[in-house]
């Protein structure tokens, strides 16, 4: 294989992602590091982010929409007293409170914050207004209206108090929930003002820390990370969809476009839904919707 030619590699790799580095550089370096033909990520982390960034390698790009909707842990630090137009370090003051919150106040707060709660996503972030990037507007100055959307909190803790000025937490939420608005947004319920100073994700869906592998470990391992058990298998993020296996015949049709007639392999007798195909050697052939006794491909898997 050549030195340009992009190599085969299909599956997820879980980065810790270091502070300093957006989300697209993190992708870029690990595609130049693997040779790697395709490489995407699931959940944008801020540049001020570190922590969990699961990337999708080949032909496991056509589930990154099953990523993206995973349940994501967080655990940040909110520096109270000081307001900033991005929500976060990188910002510049736009406001200050000498009002410091109590524990108790704290406590009883975070608690109106778990459910479905209307949040509005910060001026900097990647919304789009209008065909524009609410970030693009917002560097011009010009005035900018974000529409509240509703996002799913399931848990919500105060980890610590550092001093008066600063408290961690802890975060579980669903797709769509920015912490820098959690963050803004409980200071201001507790008559002060505040943002992110820090802020880590812990876990995405089945993946957390200890699944995940440094920067630094990638580019000392290079290719010999796939003999690591490093590399997880496309179908890991798809474990709460049935598999059914293929015969060779029924692989050869669902792999043109064709339907094939499903017989249900349980107890239960029909079913309906989606689907993960598999060959009889055990690879990943298609995602499929089952619908009226018939398997009907929606995105196949081209593993060589």
């Amino acid at each position: 294989m050549s030195k340009n030619q992009s190599f085969p590699i299909h599956g997820w790799l879980i980065v810790d992602k270091p502070e300093g580095l957006t989300s697209a550089r993190v992708v870029s370096i690990v595609k130049k590091i693997l040779n790697a033909k395709k490489v995407g990520h699931a959940g944008t982390l801020d540049p001020l982010a570190s922590g969990v960034l699961p990337l999708a390698l080949g032909e496991a790009t056509k589930t990154v929409s099953h990523m993206m909707a995973a349940v994501k842990t967080y655990t940040f630090e909110v520096r109270w007293g000081e307001q900033r137009d991005t929500d976060d370090a990188e910002g510049t003051v736009i406001a200050t409170s000498s009002h410091r919150p109590h524990i108790n106040d704290i406590q009883k707060a975070i608690k109106k914050f778990v459910g479905v709660i209307q949040q509005i996503p910060p001026r900097f972030s990647a919304i789009k207004v209008e065909g524009q990037r609410a970030y693009k507007t917002a560097r011009t100055q010009e005035p900018i209206v974000l529409a509240a959307r509703n996002v799913i909190i399931e848990e919500f803790h105060l980890k610590s108090i550092k001093d008066a000025d600063h408290a961690e937490f802890t975060v579980v939420c669903h797709k769509g929930t920015y912490v820098r608005s959690l963050a803004r947004d409980l200071a201001q319920m507790l008559g002060t003002v505040g943002y992110i100073k820090q802020l880590r994700r812990n876990k995405t869906g089945r993946f957390d820390e200890a699944s995940s592998i440094s920067l630094e470990k990638i580019k000392e391992l290079g290719h010999n990370l796939l003999s690591k058990g490093v590399l997880h298998p496309i179908e890991t993020v798809l474990d709460d969809i049935p598999a059914i296996r293929l015969q060779a015949v029924e692989q050869q049709k669902l792999s043109q476009g064709q339907p094939v007639r499903f017989v249900s392999q349980t107890t239960e007798g029909i079913f309906e839904g989606t689907v993960l195909c598999f060959s009889l050697e055990g690879l990943p052939v298609a995602l499929a919707t089952v619908k009226e006794g018939f398997i009907q491909p929606k995105r196949g898997f081209n593993i060589q």
